[in-house]
C-alpha cells in the first residue's frame, strides 16, 4: 500500500500527500510575495493580507496533515511524514516573522519620517521661541561670569586683609619687644612689665578676633553671591 492509500481524506478527500504538495505550492508562493513585498517597498494591503491568509492557510494544512500522518501505519513512513510537516510548519513560522519583521521597519520608517516632519515645522513656526531660549542661555552664562568674578573679587580682598593684619602682628611684635627692652633699661619694676604682659595678651585676643570675623564676614559675603 503506497502513502497516498495510507492517507486519510480531509475535506474534500485530500491525501497527505496531495496537502504536502499543496502547503509547499503555497509557501513558495508566499516567499515571492513577501520578497515582492519587501523589495519594491510596495505598501499595497492587498499583497501582505494574501501573504497572511496564505500563511493561515497553511497553518490549518499542517493541522490537516499532523491528523492524518498519525494514522500512517509504518512508523518508519509515520516518522518521515513528521518531519515533512514540521518543516512545512517551521517554514511557514518563518515566513510569518518575516512579514511582521517588514511591518516594524515600515512603522518605523514612518515614524521617524513623522518625527522629521514635526521637527521642521517646530523649527520654522517657533524660530522666536528657539532665540529666546539661546538668549536665555547667553544671560545665564553670563551672570554666572559675573558671580565667578565677585567671587574672586571678594576672595582676594580677605586675603589682603588677612595679609594686613599678619603684618600688623609682625610689627606689634616688634614695637613691644623694643618697649620691654627700654622699660628694663630703666629699670622699671616687675609690676609694670606684668601690666605690659597682660595689655599684650589683651592685644592679642582682640587681634585674633578681629581675624576671625572678618574671615567670618568674607564666607558669609561668598554664600550670599552664590
Amino acid at each position: 500500500m503506497t502513502t497516498q492509500q495510507q492517507g486519510v481524506g480531509v475535506g474534500k478527500g485530500a491525501t497527505l500527500s496531495e496537502l504536502y504538495q499543496t502547503s509547499r505550492h503555497i509557501l513558495l508562493k508566499t516567499k515571492q510575495d513577501l520578497s515582492l513585498l519587501e523589495s519594491s517597498n510596495d505598501s499595497s494591503p492587498d499583497l501582505s493580507t494574501s501573504i497572511r491568509t496564505n500563511l493561515s492557510h497553511v497553518q490549518t494544512l499542517c493541522k490537516d496533515m499532523d491528523s492524518l500522518y498519525r494514522s500512517v501505519a509504518s512508523k518508519p513512513q509515520r516518522d518521515l511524514w513528521k518531519r515533512k510537516v514540521e518543516q512545512i510548519a517551521e517554514e511557514a513560522d518563518s515566513q510569518r516573522e518575516g512579514l511582521d519583521r517588514y511591518f516594524q521597519r515600515r512603522q518605523k520608517r514612518m515614524q521617524e519620517a513623522q518625527e522629521r516632519a514635526e521637527l521642521l515645522n517646530r523649527a520654522n513656526g517657533e524660530s522666536s521661541h528657539v532665540m529666546r531660549i539661546f538668549d536665555e542661555e547667553a544671560q545665564a552664562m553670563q551672570s554666572a561670569r559675573n558671580s565667578s568674578r565677585m567671587l574672586e573679587e571678594a576672595t582676594a580682598t580677605g586675603t589682603a586683609i588677612l595679609a594686613k593684619y599678619s603684618e600688623q602682628r609682625d610689627r606689634l611684635k616688634g614695637a613691644q619687644r623694643k618697649a620691654l627692652d627700654v622699660l628694663n633699661t630703666l629699670g622699671l619694676s616687675n609690676t609694670i612689665l606684668r601690666v605690659i604682659e597682660r595689655r599684650n595678651r589683651v592685644d592679642q585676643r582682640i587681634k585674633y578676633a578681629g581675624m576671625i570675623l572678618t574671615f567670618i564676614i568674607v564666607v558669609a559675603f561668598l554664600r550670599w553671591v552664590r
